[in-house]
């Protein structure tokens, strides 16, 4: 096969506008594999506080719309066997830590990622996941999606 895509996804609008321009991208669907991938992070103290079957409910939830990612892509074109859905439940520091330790392990051709505007301020608290990866990943693209 081809050419790899690595798309890292989570719950958020970004996440969907990523799926929505991959969707869109006029590809060959014989020479194209897909890994859509959702890496946990380590809990923050808030959602400890969530309580345990918050925590507990979190892999269902992301199974799901691994799932759905996986459904839409299909129906745009994309060969269901050439989707291969990767759910890392052991949490990583970071959400950039843990798709950099995923990318170097699976070597895909690309990697992309959605990007919501943040303001200078919330960028220097947060952190931003897309600059970390661009900086990070040697010898693939990055493609962040920016909403």
């Amino acid at each position: 096969m081809g050419n790899t895509i690595l798309v890292a996804l989570n719950d958020s609008m970004s996440s969907r506008a990523v799926l929505e321009y991959l969707a869109k991208l006029a590809l060959c669907p014989d020479d194209l594999r897909v890994i859509l991938l959702h890496v946990f992070r380590k809990p923050s103290g808030g959602e400890e506080l969530m309580g345990r079957k918050y925590m507990n409910q979190q892999p269902a939830k992301y199974k799901g719309l691994l799932e759905d990612a996986k459904n839409q892509l299909v129906e745009k074109g994309i060969f269901p066997e050439n989707i291969e859905i990767i759910m890392v439940t052991e949490p990583y520091p970071t959400i950039a830590d843990g798709i950099i330790d995923q990318a170097s392990k699976l070597k895909p051709t690309m990697v992309m990622i959605g990007r919501k505007r943040m303001s200078k301020a919330e960028e220097f608290v947060l952190g931003d996941v897309s600059i970390k990866l661009v900086r990070a990943l040697e010898g693939m693209a990055v493609l962040v999606v920016k909403m």
